[in-house]
């Protein structure tokens, strides 16, 4: 896979059900960083890269029919190439932290598990895409979906499409996500994000500073 850095792998992924806080998270997270004079950068999917949020457009606007799961996971992949290739890899290639606003498994939890996909052609993808590169840690932020479907929605932003489908497929999506975080404890951390915002962001910050070692703290914005 070219431009893929083995060595270096200082990304960390936030992700979760729309709502869970993420956006708000990540930017704190990044903060911290860079109080302690680390040089990251925040980074989001579906985007992340000017070729990559062109697509986004596609996905994240509309009605929640326009695309079956298949085409998601196709738009989805199309823009993590470009996400993986002309931000991610050169990030990490330059020493630099990486932290994403979503990254492979809203890909596994939307369309692998909700969209009933399976996992194992989500995975498939993956490899042709990004061939057997992860982030080294994921935080996965976990809220009732009723909760965090009401925060989602009165962000009133436009980019509504997938808010807008049913709370049963709300609901798979969250116990997609909880059934990735548990099979797989070394690489992932559940953080209870029904708490307030400087709570969820203490539990995040010692789930990254116990798994890299390092000692951020909670940056006063």
């Amino acid at each position: 896979m070219p431009g893929h850095p083995h060595n270096n792998n200082q990304m960390i992924v936030i992700d979760g059900v729309d709502g869970a806080g993420k956006g708000v998270q990540s930017r704190r997270l990044k903060q911290s960083f860079l109080d302690k004079g680390f040089d990251t950068i925040l980074t989001r999917e579906p985007g992340g890269s000017p070729a990559a949020e062109d697509i986004r457009k596609l996905l994240v606007e509309g009605d929640p029919e326009k695309w079956d799961s298949l085409t998601e996971l196709l738009l989805m992949y199309a823009a993590r190439r470009s996400h993986l290739r002309d931000t991610i890899w050169p990030a990490l290639e330059a020493g630099l932290w990486v932290i994403s606003d979503r990254f492979a498994d809203s890909s596994r939890a939307f369309q692998g598990i909700a969209g009933n996909l399976g996992l194992d052609l989500v995975e498939q993808m993956h490899n042709i895409v990004a061939g057997d590169f992860q982030p080294e840690l994921v935080l996965i932020l976990d809220i009732p979906e009723d909760i965090a479907l009401q925060r989602a929605l009165a962000r009133g932003d436009g980019e509504d499409r997938f808010e807008k489908k049913s709370s049963e497929y709300h609901a798979k999506v969250r116990q997609a996500f909880r059934q990735i975080a548990l099979n797989n404890p070394s690489q992932y951390r559940l953080i209870d994000a029904n708490n307030t915002i400087d709570q969820v962001s203490r539990h995040i910050l010692e789930a990254i500073n116990q798994h890299f070692d390092i000692s951020l703290s909670l940056s006063d914005e």
